[in-house]
């Protein structure tokens, strides 16, 4: 079911027909149901295991000789998930406060742990701005999703503004706010 959902989701976003996942899982709408009592229950089960994808992804490159390549490389991979799932991250972080759900928050916390040590060792090793804040550079990759998620070639203007993105934070940036 969970494969299902996630063709589903990706094709159609959080609006999928829960019923069509179902017949496309070969189970009854009842099954899924009590397998997941909600929607948002199958958008968890779906985003579980890209979350954990991305984790391992950042703490492994953690180790990476290119610091500015190895946050760049995690960046993207963070992006390109945000558009495959359309809509489902927001759905889970919006409803996390009214579930009272630990998970979500669990999953923030884990993929802002991992962006902040690629961050950080790339302004150590001076590949980007000493300026640069964890939480900013996740909101600009957030807002580079909702801004490329209905564009005709998503992928192809989320590439274009995550590397603006990039050369702003590289180290030889030019500031418009003043010198840095």
């Amino acid at each position: 079911m969970v494969e299902q959902a996630k063709i589903a989701f990706a094709a159609f976003g959080v609006d999928a027909s829960l019923d069509e996942i179902a017949r496309r899982a070969g189970v009854a709408s009842g099954t899924l149901y009590r397998h997941f009592p909600t929607r948002l229950d199958l958008i968890e089960a779906v985003l579980a295991e890209q979350i954990a994808e991305l984790v391992s992804l950042g703490r492994g490159l953690l180790t990476a000789d290119d610091e500015f390549g190895a946050l760049s490389t995690w960046l993207r991979a963070a992006l390109m998930h945000a558009l495959t799932y359309r809509g489902l991250a927001a759905a889970v972080m919006n409803s996390a406060l009214d579930r009272g759900n630990g998970l979500a928050s669990t999953w923030h916390a884990e993929l802002f742990e991992v962006e902040a040590a690629l961050l950080a060792r790339a302004r150590r090793s001076g590949a980007v701005v000493a300026d640069a804040d964890e939480a900013d550079v996740l909101k600009m990759v957030g807002a580079i999703a909702w801004a490329a998620q209905d564009a005709p070639d998503s992928s192809a203007l989320a590439d274009r503004l995550l590397a603006l993105l990039m050369n702003g934070l590289a180290s030889g940036s030019v500031s418009y706010w003043g010198a840095r």
